[in-house]
């Protein structure tokens, strides 16, 4: 059942959906930039945050993507696999070693000033979440995995019609995910327990914007339980 905690001033009126139907055969997992620059404490972002002396602010972040974050998301890649449900996965990496081939809104200064190359350590996903040889792996210089990529194209060719999506950040990434997936004409599961934002705060703000517009928003317990009534 989605998660009625999110729910926004546009759809507190609106009768609560009794079942979510989704199909998991037509159905995929997308893990959004769940990369070793991001996430790793000895490494990357979190170097320099250490570096500027701005570590202890985001120390609860971190908190969150290790104890419920990554745990979640491996549960529920490893429900998909187990299951033989399409999986794939989203990464920020550009090009150039000098990210000119970046867009603008990866460039501006400052947390978004993000220059992770292909190939490297840094645009690695984390160990847990690693991706299979056969797993689809989309690149992107933009916040959205749609703009820019075949991603769309892919899911389509497949017979997609529903994203279960997860990753970070809720705000940036993922919601511009969610909003583009939705635009697209995809249904979308955000679920709630498998992303993060810089602070509790923007996660829950941007999860009530874009509820029952954008996406269904669940937990990552009640996305299994959903999609097992389905198998």
């Amino acid at each position: 059942m989605p998660e009625n905690k999110y729910e926004s001033l546009y759809y507190e009126s609106e009768p609560c959906e009794a079942t979510l139907k989704v199909d998991p055969k037509k159905t995929a997992l997308l893990i959004i930039d769940m990369q070793k620059q991001f996430i790793l404490r000895d490494f990357g972002d979190c170097v320099k945050l250490k570096e500027l002396g701005e570590w202890d602010k985001w120390i609860p972040y971190h908190d969150r993507l290790d104890d419920l974050v990554v745990p979640n998301t491996v549960r529920l890649l490893d429900f998909f696999r187990k299951n033989k449900m399409e999986v794939t996965f989203a990464a920020i990496a550009c090009h150039h070693s000098d990210g000119r081939d970046r867009s603008p809104v990866q460039r501006k200064s400052g947390w978004n000033n993000i220059l992770v190359p292909m190939g490297t350590y840094a645009a690695e996903m984390i160990d847990e979440l690693k991706p299979l040889p056969d797993e689809i792996v989309v690149h992107k210089t933009t916040d959205s995995v749609v703009t820019g990529t075949n991603y769309v194209h892919l899911l389509r060719n497949m017979g997609i019609e529903c994203v279960v999506a997860t990753g970070i950040v809720t705000d940036q990434c993922v919601a511009s995910s969610v909003r583009s997936l939705a635009d697209e004409g995809f249904n979308v599961i955000l679920v709630e327990d498998c992303c993060a934002a810089g602070d509790k705060q923007l996660h829950d703000a941007e999860l009530r914007i874009m509820n029952k517009i954008y996406c269904e928003i669940m937990s990552a317990n009640d996305t299994i339980k959903l999609l097992s009534g389905s198998l």
